[in-house]
């Protein structure tokens, strides 16, 4: 890429984004489109729902949050739903502050700032078009020049609606530079930009006593008093405070309950009225969409303070919980990871699912379902078949506990004991074994964990082990199973054949005698207890894959071995057992001999092409599952 070239490029598309004319002129393009005349929350609803929107599970997957949010597809879902469409369609909850609340490392900033960059985006696109007073130190709205006595006619004529005054600085401009000749008015579109202060603010509570409220309102400026004579002069003040230049976008509130309460009382009238009050002057319209965030025992406080209930009724609060998905978390510390300069250190497969396990146990509350104990619960979440529970029992679990997710291991610390184990010297690979090591390590410098935690913590590294130690052994059973490939699709060839001759009541001819025999229900059977497939399923399980094959064959499609994937893990699993011999003696000999060398290599081969391994830790699985199979 020529950088120099892009540069240019890019600046060729911002000037192309300029437009300037009168309000007469901006009028005229309303017409033709008032979608630039939407309030704030509209315009953040309308930039969600420009990404697109699909349906998973019966729920709304927005694609605008799925490049850095994950596992939390539920809660956004409300959010969005409940707060920002309600809000775009003009409905009460748009004069509330939304209030994300949750544990520690669980997204609340990142919704943030993704909204933040998401609003700067869409500012650039025709839709998102923020068209504002020229010189206007709040960027304001060029509908506030309409007098109030027409704004009825004029909302009539054009389709949009019209809320909130001019600014004092607009309110003298347009007399003193216009001679109130609101035709003339300059209009120019702006781009929002947290840089330049337009359409983003950003509060974050420091010190009481140093801390002005200026920052949020704006401040007299001193230097011209003399020169103007009063500080009632729109003139000798500046429209610099973070609420001002927020103004047709949105404000952050950083922790905010840890603010000051005289910061807060600002928003008591900004949030119902849509205005605030800053220096000597009457009330100054405001835009904004007000969005904070704070952990669980700040909220809990403020809650209790009664002094708080006016602010409190103001606020729409949106639990923020951690992701409860082992695969969304795999995707979280993937995604983590990848932002640093330590991917040259490969990350042997499983490794960070083993620590996804172990971080969504500790979030997990035990079920009172009888017999889902914390590791179904677990797969279930996941998306996993549980043999003997359905998707009611899934929702049933997903609504028993309010709290579920408000605590728990926070990613923070799962990557920072992966920092800990990628940063060791001349180290080439870290595998599951490694990370979960760190995670043991790390829990006793852990400054909030009590001791009875710490034992239930330990008790859950040992479960992500176990349930590593399955994916391992599987691992190596699938390379293995592929040296043995032809044998895996006799054995389910022949099975095939036995459960059509069991279901239509007939009997198997044998292929070398012609001898007419029952179907081999020793042979079925040891291959469906593989997969938990009890004597009373049995006959369900037979007859399913024979109207399987059924709907395969009118659609002109040949059922296969890899058309059904319980199935295919069953007869594989049944070849591991009737190879575990081999395997074990292939995987723990010190000394191999040809044949087996040559299969070492193939399943080190398999292990590296097919399942993403590196020669080192393709050859430290093979040695563990040895290990594990010689117990």
């Amino acid at each position: 890429m020529d950088i120099f070239k892009r540069l240019s490029e890019y600046r060729a598309e911002s000037d192309k984004l300029a437009w300037t004319g009168t309000f007469k002129e901006y009028v005229d393009l309303l017409r033709n489109d008032p979608t630039p005349a939407m309030t704030a929350h509209a315009r953040v609803y309308d930039m969600i729902e420009s990404y697109g929107v699909e349906e998973v599970g019966g729920h709304k997957r927005y694609r605008f949050f799925e490049q850095e949010i994950f596992g939390l597809d539920r809660a956004i879902e409300k959010l969005v739903e409940e707060y920002f469409h309600s809000a775009a369609r003009r409905l009460d909850v748009r004069k509330r502050i939304l209030l994300l609340m949750g544990p520690v490392s669980g997204g609340k900033s990142t919704i943030v700032t993704m909204l933040k960059r998401g609003l700067e985006q869409y500012s650039r696109e025709q839709r998102g078009a923020v068209f504002a007073i020229k010189g206007c130190p709040m960027h304001e709205d060029p509908l506030h020049l309409i007098p109030h006595e027409l704004r009825q006619e004029v909302e009539r004529e054009l389709g949009v609606r019209i809320e909130g005054s001019l600014c004092p600085s607009c309110q003298m401009r347009l007399r003193t530079e216009f001679n109130n000749d609101i035709e003339n008015v300059q209009v120019e579109r702006v781009i929002v930009s947290e840089e330049n202060r337009v359409g983003i603010g950003t509060f974050s509570p420091s010190d009481p006593k140093s801390q002005d409220i200026a920052d949020l309102t704006g401040s007299i400026d001193f230097s011209t008093i003399t020169e103007f004579g009063s500080e009632s002069d729109p003139r000798a003040y500046r429209f610099d405070g973070e609420l001002n230049k927020a103004n047709r976008g949105l404000m952050e509130f950083q922790e905010m309950l840890k603010c000051d309460e005289k910061f807060l009382w600002n928003l008591l009238s900004l949030t119902q009225e849509g205005n605030f009050k800053a220096g000597r002057f009457a009330l100054i319209s405001a835009d904004e969409l007000i969005i904070a965030h704070t952990n669980e025992s700040e909220y809990k406080a403020f809650i209790a303070n009664k002094k708080n209930e006016a602010l409190q009724s103001r606020m729409i609060v949106m639990p923020i919980p951690y992701n409860l998905r082992v695969t969304d978390e795999e995707k979280i510390y993937t995604k983590l990871i990848a932002q640093s300069d330590m991917k040259h250190i490969h990350i042997a497969p499983h490794a960070l699912k083993a620590a996804a396990i172990f971080s969504i146990l500790t979030r997990l509350k035990e079920t009172k379902k009888q017999g889902i104990d914390i590791v179904k619960k677990m797969r279930m979440y996941d998306g996993e078949e549980v043999e003997g529970f359905k998707e009611a029992d899934l929702k049933e679990m997903q609504s028993e506990f309010i709290e579920e997710g408000m605590s728990g291991i926070d990613p923070r610390y799962v990557i920072n004991r992966i920092s800990s184990a990628l940063i060791r010297q001349d180290l080439q690979c870290i595998n599951a074994l490694d990370v979960l090591r760190a995670m043991k390590e790390g829990l006793d410098q852990h400054p909030s964990i009590t001791k009875d935690e710490r034992e239930k913590y330990l008790n859950f590294i040992s479960i992500a082990r176990k349930e590593y130690d399955t994916l391992a052994k599987k691992e190596i059973q699938k390379a293995f199973v592929y040296s043995f490939e032809e044998s895996a699709r006799t054995l389910f060839e022949n099975y095939l054949d036995n459960i059509e001759a069991y279901c239509n009541w007939t009997k198997i001819k044998d292929p070398l005698t012609g001898e007419e025999l029952d179907p081999d229900e020793r042979l079925m059977r040891s291959i469906e207890e593989q997969i938990g497939v009890s004597e009373n399923a049995k006959k369900a399980f037979r007859e399913e894959i024979l109207i399987r094959i059924s709907s395969y064959s009118r659609k002109g499609k040949k059922f296969d071995y890899s058309s059904h994937e319980r199935l295919r893990e069953a007869v594989e699993k049944k070849l591991f057992a009737d190879l575990k011999d081999i395997v074990k003696i292939t995987t723990s000999t010190k000394t191999p001999d040809e044949t087996q060398l040559k299969r070492i290599n193939e399943v080190t081969k398999r292990l590296i092409d097919d399942h993403h391994y590196c020669p080192v830790c393709a050859n430290e699985l093979l040695r563990y599952v040895g290990s594990l199979l010689n117990r």
